[in-house]
């Protein structure tokens, strides 16, 4: 699946995200559930970047699913750069894949993820079809994406 998904994704963001003392668990390494916060942090970056979080009527994006492979463990103190990538988009959703890489290791990849998004309507609570401003801004980025590097 991640293979498929790699085949169609396109750089929309990147951010530097330095890793706290507290994100790591009693093994001495960055907890798993953190990874999840990173990938977070990034993804609605990048939706707050394009002006794509909720809207005045309260719709927006919502996660379906969400997955992270496990690659090395990330430790304190470092920095950890994540990439995000849009894949397929459909009639009401946009999958998000996101690499996690070390900045002290030579960008080496600790870990790769992602996470499903489908916009919903706040009083239905159904999906609904991405809106055209979004859907237009998803088509206007470039094949390779643009790189933008975030330091936070």
């Amino acid at each position: 699946m991640i293979e498929a998904k790699i085949a169609e994704r396109r750089l929309v963001y990147t951010v530097t995200i330095p890793i706290r003392w507290g994100d790591m668990d009693a093994m001495g390494h960055v907890n798993n559930t953190v990874y999840f916060r990173y990938m977070e942090q990034a993804r609605i970056e990048w939706l707050n970047m394009m002006g794509c979080l909720v809207d005045e009527q309260g719709n927006g994006p919502v996660i379906v699913n969400a997955y992270c492979t496990f690659k090395k463990p990330l430790k304190y103190p470092g920095q950890v750069e994540v990439c995000t990538y849009i894949g397929a988009t459909g009639r009401s959703s946009v999958e998000t894949i996101q690499e996690m890489r070390s900045v002290e290791d030579g960008y080496t990849l600790y870990a790769e993820g992602g996470a499903k998004l489908v916009w919903v309507n706040a009083s239905t609570e159904k999906s609904m079809p991405l809106p055209d401003v979004i859907r237009q801004k998803l088509a206007e980025l470039k094949p390779e994406g643009r790189r933008k590097r975030v330091v936070v």
